[in-house]
């Protein structure tokens, strides 16, 4: 009797997890968001939680909460109970840049937080102002190569995926460049289409409009294939830069000591919500290279990318102290 007794008590906790991940979610998720209203990562979050929302019965409340190149809201996150109902959309900043380029940072990617799903890709594009005479990404390169002092260059902020693709481009090509950062990918796009800039790389969901409109050029993309909103746009593979891959990837994390059956859950969710053809297709339509994987996949993608991203940022020595 004491033995059933011991052995139903040691069970108890296995039981209960159980449970909770059967009935989760029982309560309102709480999706927090580290950039501004309107951007990229608020609009996957939304089109996503909308879906999660309807399918699961619950509220998904988007609190946007930017700062500190998406600290601020890791930060927060990490310190919030383990339970499934605070989840973050998390890019490679957060993840994979801040730990290299702060010498602190106010949370540990890998300590405080658990991979739930990479939700979706933002492939960059290389483009250039109209004034700049180039038709091509290898006439960019010959430019930029003949210029003695080098071409300026803008992005969406210092420590960006944006900035990050464009210094990935200059080591492989072996371009002199000088990084100018905007707050946000729009004022840097005005500045190239307006010729103060000569080029950026962008992702599709920023920058459709201005290509679309012909306010600037797009001349390759960082991909491994051509995206299908751009079909003549070659890759930079195709022009012999194989290297030259580079995306904005947000996905969803938790905190870390979340039980794995509950991040199950979550993930199962998640994913059926970007799977859902209405919300593919807006996620396409809007520039977004939809994904949904498991919390293992996921995993191993932020750890290949880590090695490779911060090798090249300490090996540039950049640093946002």
């Amino acid at each position: 009797m004491k033995k059933h007794l011991a052995g139903l008590i040691l069970a108890l906790p296995l039981l209960s997890s159980m449970a909770t991940a059967q009935s989760f979610p029982s309560k309102p998720i709480r999706w927090l968001v580290p950039y501004a209203a309107g951007g990229g990562s608020d609009f996957l979050a939304r089109t996503i939680g909308q879906t999660l929302s309807s399918q699961v019965g619950q509220t998904v409340v988007v609190d946007n909460k930017p700062g500190a190149n998406t600290a601020i809201a890791a930060a927060e996150t990490a310190r919030s109970p383990a339970d499934g109902y605070t989840v973050l959309s998390a890019d490679n900043g957060t993840l994979i840049f801040n730990p290299v380029l702060y010498k602190t940072l106010s949370y540990n990617p890998v300590k405080d937080l658990a991979p739930v799903t990479l939700m979706g890709r933002f492939p960059m594009i290389l483009v250039v102002g109209p004034s700049l005479p180039v038709t091509s990404a290898k006439d960019f390169i010959a430019k930029a190569k003949a210029t003695p002092e080098g071409l300026n260059y803008g992005s969406a902020g210092a420590g960006s995926p944006h900035h990050l693709a464009m210094e990935l481009l200059k080591v492989e090509t072996g371009l002199t460049m000088t990084h100018v950062p905007y707050r946000g990918a729009a004022p840097a796009l005005a500045e190239v289409a307006g010729g103060q800039v000569p080029a950026m790389m962008v992702d599709l969901a920023a920058g459709a409009a201005f290509i679309k409109s012909g306010k600037v050029k797009a001349l390759a993309v960082a991909n491994a294939k051509r995206l299908p909103q751009l079909p003549d746009v070659p890759t930079f593979a195709e022009l012999g830069y194989k290297n030259v891959e580079a995306a904005a990837l947000v996905g969803m994390v938790v905190p870390v000591a979340t039980p794995a059956d509950v991040i199950t859950a979550l993930n199962k969710q998640v994913v059926a919500a970007i799977n859902e053809p209405a919300v593919h297709k807006r996620l396409s339509d809007f520039g977004v290279e939809p994904v949904g994987n498991t919390p293992a996949q996921f995993a191993e993608l932020l750890k290949s990318e880590t090695a490779r991203w911060q090798k090249l940022i300490r090996d540039l020595k950049i640093t946002l102290d």
